[in-house]
């Protein structure tokens, strides 16, 4: 599992994709959680603005990424 560390009291689905380096833009994040392609905490999230906070973990091409 990665660990993305944030310095912010939580940080938006797409832009945690963004910074752990799983997507290159913002625009393919928007399009592949709108499609159903990422889990959240283990269930399938489809709004790309979710808010994660410490704790939290994302998933997404057979990767998991923890907000720390």
């Amino acid at each position: 599992m990665k660990k993305i560390k944030i310095d912010t009291e939580f940080i938006k689905l797409d832009s945690a994709m963004k910074l752990a380096g799983a997507v290159l833009a913002g625009g393919e994040a928007k399009r592949l959680v709108q499609d159903g392609f990422v889990k959240v905490n283990g269930q399938a999230e489809l709004r790309r603005g979710r808010k994660l906070y410490p704790g939290d973990s994302f998933e997404y091409n057979g990767e998991k990424y923890e907000i720390i």
